[in-house]
């Protein structure tokens, strides 16, 4: 398993190594890479896990053991069948697992297979004239974000204050003002003006991510009726392979076995549980606010489903897929219909791979699209061009990259034409600059997090800081509520998909310090007053 960690975070600092496969040589030529994706498989990677397409009107598509013949016969071609050679790796059968939410069957070798040996048996199944496409099921992973040092922390919330007016410059208006710590905020959000106008009443938010944990601070009413959709006991953590009600985080530690040796290397250290999920939801909307203690959220009187698609060493992209279509209220085989359907999907999480509209992510996302869902996620921290990875270079999503309180796009952001639009998401160091070496307190996005180093403790009271591309989603995603809820409230339709991602690029303002040359964050920083105006104030051409 440990191909799981040779895909890098997109939403952590480290940065992103994988190397387009060449054909095994002993592999014959397939049909155009239209009908096959490798560009999310490493070297050193391993996999047993493949998602494969079928045409509408082929026998295989609706007959598994069909699928399975066609499947062996491809193995037999990549020469799989069989052991490579005495005490070695041994010959390879391939197992039905399910179908998933978007019509592709997702399927599983008995061994693990390395890079080559994937590779190799991609392209042969690709070569079945009843195949539309077919890739492996690589992990996906949460933003591995920059954690705010200790030294720098809030302590235990007091209930006769609040860290608001302290740490949370994002929320506020970038006219300049100096913050709490001695900066000029130019890169916030005017979220504190967009309450004026709404509060995201009305709206769900889905977070995709490692579920979310019970704190004072934040609101969890949904959190029984979200889902936890892994599908792989190792990465669930719990006993066995089904999926289950709830969308609690049960923690994504790497420190113990069995996860130290199937999740870690050098290239991804052990780490204590994250709570990214409840990090992220309580951006957009989760926290409580208005309370006199702790953070404020954004569109905090939404109700925020939390959905757990991230454990220990990440998450299948086909649990990922399967997630998206439930949250949007589609249909997803073997779970209950969500009944509680997100206007808007928050995806903090991300792999390296190209992202095309034939894969199984893509699929889900216009599905989620067509009933209604805006799909928003992170561009990834690899300072890279964001077109390189799933799901950020995906159509229908809005991509958001991350700026700081300068409005400079950060320097670990990824960028590129696949980012629609930018919001904050810390900058670390002093004036958002690496070189100065000095980290600052309004280089990160603050909420709440739980106390808990592995497994969640009953209650959390504590708060943390964050910086990636992670934090500058959920900004865009709370946002999104606050424009459908005020419209909501006037008794007028939601906006469709495409129209938030057109108001909020009209609204979004230029940053002081602009990107150059191939480095774009896409139409500005997000204003969430002037997007949750245009909002009210949109009338559809007829």
């Amino acid at each position: 398993m440990t191909h799981r960690y040779a895909i890098k975070a997109l939403l952590g600092a480290s940065i992103a190594l994988a190397l387009s496969l060449s054909a095994h040589a002993a592999t014959p030529p397939g049909p155009t890479d239209t009908h096959f994706d490798l560009s999310g498989v490493t070297p050193g990677g391993q996999y047993d896990r493949f998602i494969v397409t079928y045409r509408d009107g082929s026998t295989e598509r609706r007959d598994h053991a069909a699928l399975l013949q066609n499947v062996a016969a491809a193995i037999s071609r990549a020469g799989l069948n069989r052991a490579t050679a005495v005490g070695r790796a041994a010959g390879v059968q391939p197992a039905y697992q399910r179908k998933l939410a978007t019509g592709a069957d997702l399927v599983r070798t008995s061994r693990k297979l390395d890079s080559s040996e994937a590779a190799s048996l991609v392209r042969q199944i690709a070569t079945d004239p009843a195949v539309a496409f077919v890739a492996p099921d690589v992990m996906l992973h949460r933003v591995r974000d920059i954690q705010a040092p200790a030294s720098l922390l809030p302590t235990t919330f007091s209930p006769s204050d609040t860290y608001y007016p302290y740490y949370q410059w994002d929320l506020k208006a970038p006219d300049g003002s100096i913050t709490y710590f001695g900066d000029a905020n130019h890169g916030g959000t005017r979220v504190n003006d967009a309450w004026d106008l709404a509060d995201g009443k009305g709206v769900v938010i889905a977070v995709l991510d490692t579920g979310i944990t019970r704190h004072v601070d934040v609101n969890t009413s949904l959190a029984d009726k979200g889902y936890d959709f892994i599908t792989d006991a190792l990465v669930s953590g719990r006993p066995t392979d089904d999926r289950v009600p709830g969308g609690w985080d049960l923690g994504d530690w790497t420190t113990t076995e069995p996860w130290l040796s199937a999740c870690t290397n050098a290239d991804n250290p052990p780490e204590s549980s994250s709570w990214h999920g409840t990090h992220v939801a309580s951006t957009a909307g989760a926290e409580i606010t208005d309370n006199a203690q702790g953070m404020a959220g954004i569109a905090f009187h939404a109700r925020v489903l939390p959905v757990r698609v991230l454990g220990h060493c990440g998450g299948y992209t086909s649990d990922i897929a399967d997630a998206i279509v439930w949250a949007a209220g589609g249909k997803v085989e073997g779970v209950p219909r969500n009944r509680h359907p997100a206007q808007v999907i928050n995806l903090s999480l991300g792999g390296k791979g190209r992202c095309n509209p034939h894969d199984v992510t893509a699929k889900a996302v216009a599905e989620a699209n067509a009933l209604g869902a805006v799909v928003v996620v992170s561009a990834g921290n690899s300072g890279d061009d964001a077109a390189k990875y799933t799901p950020a270079g995906c159509p229908g999503v809005i991509t958001v990259a991350a700026t700081g309180i300068t409005s400079q796009r950060t320097y670990y952001s990824n960028y590129g034409h696949s980012v629609e639009i930018a919001a904050p998401g810390g900058g670390v160091y002093q004036d958002d600059d690496p070189n100065t070496g000095t980290v600052s307190y309004d280089g990160f996005i603050w909420q709440a997090l739980n106390n808990g180093d592995t497994t969640p403790v009953p209650e959390g009271t504590s708060y943390g800081g964050y910086a990636g591309t992670s934090q500058a989603a959920p900004h865009v995603t709370g946002t999104v509520a606050l424009m459908q809820s005020a419209r909501k409230e006037l008794c007028l339709p939601p906006l469709k998909p495409k129209q938030v991602l057109k108001l909020l690029q009209k609204t979004a303002y230029e940053p002081m310090i602009r990107p150059k040359g191939k480095y774009s964050i896409g139409a500005g920083i997000v204003d969430s007053a002037a997007a949750v105006e245009a909002a009210v104030a949109f009338k559809p051409h007829k």
